[in-house]
């Protein structure tokens, strides 16, 4: 059973950055697909960023730009970069992990992290 554990969160006031980071119990992330998805009060769970395990970076449509995903590999961690928050990113966000083949939906991934909440103040 794979874990993974988010952490970075916090509240932080519109047009502030966060880090968010993904690890795990695993010996290495490398050989899974690592997905961020984040969920709002209300809303379903919504695809943010995938890292494939060859290294490519997927985004959704409206991530792209203040997104940037990307792996540690001497923390063994993926990480999500989000700048300019703003209050609408205000969610638990969630990292997943997958040997399947790339997917952008939360149906696609095996194992999830507890999630870690942020707050955008405005």
């Amino acid at each position: 059973q794979v874990q993974l554990v988010e952490s970075g969160g916090g509240l932080v006031r519109a047009g502030d950055s966060l880090r968010l980071s993904c690890s795990t119990s695993e010996r290495t992330l490398r050989t899974y697909d690592i997905g961020w998805f984040r969920q709002a009060p209300g809303r379903d769970r919504e695809h943010v960023a995938t890292l494939s395990r060859a290294g490519y970076t997927y985004y959704a449509d409206d991530m792209k730009g203040r997104h940037t995903i990307s792996r540690d590999d001497a923390k063994n961690t993926v990480e999500l970069q989000i700048n300019s928050l703003r209050p609408d990113d205000t969610a638990v966000y969630y990292c997943a992990a997958t040997r399947q083949s790339y997917s952008n939906s939360e149906y696609g991934y095996e194992y999830w992290g507890q999630g870690t909440q942020v707050t955008v103040a405005s």
